[in-house]
């Protein structure tokens, strides 16, 4: 036989309340009535005789059942909302174009598109990769920068950290012993000023390289394919370099890294935010992004030092 439960409504108002502290706030989330919540709260006490909060210096303080009680609840909450979710994904369909920097789309999207097809069968998905997509033209963009973007709504994704990344044939050509070898080789730049790679320079305390060679491409997707090929070193990042670290495409050949001037957003149309195919796609998004890796450096005989030689 089920055990018997209390009233829902009771329960989604101690809920409410025990995790804000405030009545007043509960009942907002709940769009009722302070009064409202007070007597739910007051009636789920009467049930289980016992006092679930207590007042001290007009402050509201869950008691020690109260304390108790909460967690289980909220998990309780937690996993009905997971569930609905659930069903909503699997009736979740319609076209969905997405935007985001070549660079992300080849090393990492790409490779993960199988998953998401997979959860989202009945989505229909465009991607376009391009550096600097207009969020007016495609349903949702992954934006590298620091915004905002006025009239769009913008979430952080991800944070990125930058570091220099070479081929393993390269770093048995030409020694990676310390900061200072960079001036033996070609510095692959994936942006116009070179103002990441410099600023890795700056942490790494060697801001002037004397003699390094210098060859700007067009954006990191073109530097981290040159870098694969053996050209020189570029600058990689742990979102989009960290398959080619996986595959042994590249190698770090130092352990210093700097948090990049920018972040990755999800940027789309205020309008769309709440669309549910938008949602699937952020919510697969953030699924997939698995805690930062530790940046692990190399083995000790060809770390680096944190100053030039």
């Amino acid at each position: 036989m089920r055990k018997r439960l209390p009233p829902l409504n009771p329960l989604r108002a101690f809920e409410a309340t025990a995790r804000h502290l405030s009545v007043s706030r509960a009942a907002k989330e709940l769009n009722v009535t302070p009064g409202a919540v007070s007597h739910q709260v007051r009636a789920l006490e009467e049930a289980l005789r016992v006092k679930l909060f207590r007042r001290t210096a007009g402050h509201l303080q869950l008691s020690s059942y109260g304390s108790a009680y909460h967690p289980a609840i909220a998990a309780a909450f937690d996993s009905i909302a997971e569930a609905s979710a659930l069903l909503t994904r699997q009736k979740t369909e319609g076209d969905l174009v997405v935007s985001c920097v070549q660079a992300l789309a080849s090393f990492w999207l790409i490779p993960r598109l199988g998953t998401f097809s997979e959860r989202y069968p009945d989505i229909r998905l465009k991607l376009v990769a391009a550096e600097e997509a207009d969020p007016t033209e495609v349903d949702v963009a992954i934006r590298y920068g620091v915004g905002p973007w006025p009239g769009f709504h913008a979430q952080l994704w991800s944070h990125v950290e930058l570091f220099p990344v070479c081929s393993p044939t390269l770093m048995n050509q030409k020694p990676l012993r310390s900061v200072s070898d960079l001036a033996a080789h070609t510095l692959l730049h994936g942006d116009e000023e070179g103002s990441e790679w410099q600023m890795w320079l700056s942490a790494a305390r060697a801001p002037t390289m004397v003699g390094a060679r210098y060859l700007k491409l067009s954006n990191w997707h073109l530097a981290l394919e040159a870098a694969v090929h053996g050209h020189g070193i570029t600058l990689g990042d742990n979102i989009t370099a960290s398959s080619l670290l996986d595959e042994g495409k590249l190698i770090m050949p130092f352990g210093i890294t700097v948090p990049a001037s920018g972040a990755f957003y999800i940027v789309c149309r205020n309008e769309l935010r709440n669309a549910a195919t938008l949602r699937a796609f952020t919510d697969w998004l953030n699924s997939e992004l698995v805690p930062e890796k530790r940046i692990t450096p190399p083995p000790k005989k060809t770390r680096a030092k944190k100053s030039a030689e």
